[in-house]
């Protein structure tokens, strides 16, 4: 972990006439600001309303709740972007892309790419888009809302492993950047992170997190500021903070002053902007009154004039005079960073600004001399990339801030960096619901004319009415003009494809199960075990990305598999009969059964003969692919939704380990809601075994042999492991698989599903009766399964549940697919693992035998593993 500060640039705004717009916070609740010099000029202090936080440290130089000069705002930016691409190298900068946090970093973040020169462009939003499937989220702990959606046009712009850049207002807690880089990691690990900031604000408590959290994931982490320093804060503040607020509050509901949608009165005074006019304080200091009330105003600096305070002269009006101002906007640029801003869009917007500020300058009054444009939210960068150019092109004095979903309150004095408030309605139909939104410091400044910048997604009537953002300015400015510019919304197919069947894809009929993926037979995915280990334990790559090399049995193994189906095939279908039967009751009378891909194909199929033979029913069955870290197909789920009800999907899995996936699809599911606002899909899996006691509806709990287990796509219907890689997954595909045709001389697919299904008749009785006592049981998950792998991850050195499989499905696995350690063995196990004593032989691993083990077996994948970790035979050694 290495921290690069240094002093800000030229440009930033300095306290004037002697007073620091924190002093008003410091005197009252013992608030202290120490560190670099200058950081007083980057910062002030506000109160907002906030359980978590009392202060608000509120950036000079953002361009958020302070009206600035649009160069400064950019300038520090770009500073910071240059000094990043410094700190990268040339061929580093290159391979980086540049991510933003919304909304007060947005435009921060944007400037941040255009420094470096060479990335592209992600800013996350709280806006989601229907049918836009997220490529990520987190939580922002201590901010009003906390909600961030990351949702590029182009999955691979965060598929990578060149170094992200990520780029807040403040570094304050690093509990965002954690958050972030945790989900991401998991999803897209990658060697180096730079973290970016105006101020690095960190307590001494928290500074050595973020490099202790560097070492946990094993990647570097650089932090570049311009500024750093951190708030001393006295016992009780909070709540001190709290009185305050309440205080002032209930001084303005006594004075009249207008209360919130929420029911909160916040109070504001037009007497002069933060930074750009100092009147004086009245003789009780510091009391606040409202923006609509009549006051008089001093004026601002420079050649400002009086604002008028009041309503427009023309009375008769119910909504405001707004001069509508046409960019001509370019067609396929666009508005910012949401869905990503790549640099061939930042040389379209380049080659485009000159004319679209001379629109906007021609749309000015003659006599304007002082203009401030005002962006909307997230929409940030555009707005100040056409105030520079109009600040830069004409002799106006311009200044830039931007509307914000933050409530603070407002304070008429000049040791107060929020001066004036002005309160109106949300107007872009906000996925969590209206609201209040604001802008800060403009009442009152002397602005000859403002001009809106907002997208067209919140060009509304709610803008545009009577208490709406229009009429807020036009009673405190001359002249409100608006610019609109176009919402950029990605493109989605208008129809998915149909699912994929046999004979064409897979071996099994085609009336067996519909597959909701893409055939990716005729491209080379495979790769060494050995390679695939390394690469996924050093984080260079997901294991969706590629395919293990098939596992052709040898004839002893053949052999034990034959004999272990033989012996278990009525054990299994009397666990069909029970978990189809629990279903059929308590689910859905016609259950559309959803199989993961591909260990849960086999058992959805007989779930499906099993309706078939006790009850005539014949229901629809799928496979769909899940990722562990990234989650369920999207695409798969909307076809479903828009083919079915959702509410009778069921999803079909063939066993639990220590239910990772059982997670993994609960969380899945709550992201599409969110972002698709499809609803009714249950996260309850039904599995055929459920050994890790992570669900509701199985059909044992006991950790036996499914022979389906021990073989890979020769029990699936020759279908590989799902594949999820961006360059060949698109954002409106659905996840891929292989069809290994070449391997029908030994396909014993369809013979496994008659072998338990010739089993039914005898065992129908047993489990119908089965399934009533547990449809009367708590059958609630006790995750005992989960609790035995933290256990075992530690006892052994691991510290990685991941590493740790669990049960004799899950052993299998490790032992096919990955570069295994050592067996873990309940003591006294029979015949159900008389095929992973054969593989560890072959492949070297010990098989350690334990007393009180909860499961019959447990695979331990290598924890430390590289191709040096192998003996030379290729066989596992002891670390």
């Amino acid at each position: 972990m290495r921290a690069d500060a240094a002093a800000h640039p030229a440009g930033a705004a300095d306290e004037a006439d002697g007073v620091w717009s924190g002093d008003w916070v410091a005197e009252r609740l013992g608030v202290e600001l120490v560190g670099d010099d200058g950081l007083t000029g980057l910062l002030g202090l506000a109160l907002r309303r906030n359980p978590k936080r009392a202060h608000l440290l509120v950036s000079n130089v953002l361009g958020k709740h302070v009206p600035q000069s649009p160069s400064v705002v950019y300038g520090y930016g770009w500073e910071l972007g240059r000094r990043v691409r410094e700190l990268l190298g040339e061929d580093e900068a290159r391979r980086a892309v540049v991510l933003g946090y919304a909304e007060t970093a947005t435009g921060l973040g944007h400037c941040v790419a255009d420094g470096l020169g060479l990335a592209p462009y992600l800013h996350s939003t709280r806006r989601p888009i229907a049918g836009l499937d997220p490529a990520g989220g987190f939580e922002e702990s201590h901010s009003h809302a906390t909600s961030h959606l990351l949702l590029p046009e182009d999955p691979a712009l965060l598929a990578g492993d060149g170094p992200l850049v990520l780029v807040d207002d403040e570094f304050s807690t690093g509990n965002t950047v954690l958050n972030t880089v945790r989900d991401l990691h998991a999803r897209y690990p990658r060697r180096r992170y730079v973290v970016v900031a105006l101020v690095d604000m960190r307590s001494p408590a928290d500074a050595g997190r973020l490099a202790e959290f560097a070492g946990e994931i094993g990647a570097r982490v650089d932090l570049v500021t311009a500024a750093s320093g951190t708030v001393r804060l006295p016992e009780g503040v909070l709540e001190k903070g709290r009185e305050l607020v309440a205080r002032y509050e209930s001084e303005s509901a006594a004075a009249g002053g207008e209360s919130s949608s929420a029911g909160a009165s916040w109070p504001v005074a037009p007497r002069g902007g933060a930074a750009y006019q100092h009147s004086p304080a009245p003789p009780d200091k510091g009391v606040a009154v409202e923006a609509d009330q009549e006051v008089n105003s001093s004026g601002a600096r420079g050649t400002a004039r009086t604002a008028p305070t009041g309503p427009h002269p023309d009375e008769n009006r119910t909504s405001p005079r707004v001069t509508r101002i046409d960019l001509h906007w370019p067609h396929d640029l666009p508005d910012g960073g949401r869905h990503g801003f790549t640099p061939a869009h930042r040389e379209l917007l380049e080659d485009a600004l000159p004319a679209m500020a001379r629109r906007l300058a021609h749309a000015l009054p003659h006599s304007a001399r002082r203009v401030h444009i005002l962006g909307f939210e997230e929409l940030m960068y555009a707005p100040l990339r056409l105030a520079r150019e109009l600040e830069r092109d004409t002799g106006l004095e311009v200044r830039y801030s931007t509307t914000t979903r933050s409530p603070v309150l407002a304070v008429d004095d000049p040791g107060y960096a929020i001066r004036t408030r002005l309160a109106f309605p949300a107007h872009d139909d906000p996925a969590d619901g209206p609201g209040e939104r604001y802008a800060y410091n403009v009442a009152g400044a002397g602005f000859d004319a403002v001009v809106a910048v907002v997208d067209s997604a919140a060009d509304t009537p709610a803008l545009h009415a009577p208490d709406g953002l229009l009429a807020r300015l036009a009673a405190h400015t001359p002249e409100v003009l608006l610019a609109v510019v176009p919402s950029y919304a990605p493109e989605r197919p208008r129809m998915l494809p149909e699912p994929l069947r046999g004979p064409h894809f897979s071996s099994y009929a085609p009336e067996e199960v519909g597959w909701l993926l893409q055939d990716l037979s005729d491209v080379t995915l495979e790769a060494p075990t050995e390679e695939r280990e390394e690469a996924i334990q050093s984080g260079g790559a997901h294991y969706a990305e590629s395919l293990p090399v098939e596992y052709q049995p040898s004839e002893q193994y053949q052999e034990l598999y034959h004999a272990a189906l033989e012996d278990s095939a009525a054990r299994i279908a009397q666990a069909v009969g029970v978990v189809t039967e629990t279903v059929l009751a308590e689910r859905s009378p016609r259950p559309v059964l959803v199989s993961l891909a591909r260990a849960g194909t086999p058992v959805g199929i007989l779930m499906r003969r099993w309706a078939q033979h006790r009850h005539r029913l014949d229901l629809p069955h799928y496979a769909v692919s899940i990722v562990r870290g990234r989650g369920i197909d999207a695409n798969a789920l909307r076809w479903l939704a828009e083919h079915h009800d959702p509410r009778d999907v069921v999803f079909v899995d063939g066993w639990t380990g220590k239910g990772a996936i059982t997670r993994e699809l609960a969380q899945a599911l709550e992201e599409f809601e969110k972002s698709d606002g499809i609803t009714g899909f249950s996260p309850e899996i039904a599995v055929l075994a459920d050994p890790g006691s992570c669900v509701r509806t199985y059909g044992t709990r006991e950790d036996f042999l499914i022979p389906s287990a021990c073989l890979n796509s020769t029990v699936s219907g020759l279908i590989s492991r799902t594949v999820l890689r961006a360059d060949l997954v698109g954002p409106h595909d659905f996840h891929g698989a292989k069809f290994y045709r070449e391997l029908a001389a030994t396909d014993v697919s369809v013979a496994f599903l008659d072998a338990v299904s010739a089993r039914f008749p005898e065992v129908a009785d047993a489990a119908v009766a089965q399934a009533k006592e547990l449809l009367a049981a708590d059958r609630s998950p006790t995750w005992e399964g989960w609790a035995a792998v933290e256990r075992i991850s530690e006892e052994y050195g691991i510290h990685d549940v991941n590493l740790v499989k669990p049960g004799v499905g899950e052993t299998t696995r490790v032992m096919l697919r990955r570069v295994p350690w050592k067996v873990l063995a309940r003591a006294g196990a029979g015949s159900d693992l008389d095929h992973v004593r054969l593989l560890a032989g072959q492949r070297g691993v010990p098989v350690e035998e334990v007393e009180q083990l909860p499961y019959t077996c447990v695979g331990l994948i290598h924890p430390k593993y590289t191709r040096g970790a192998t003996g030379a035979d290729g066989k596992a050694v002891a670390l």
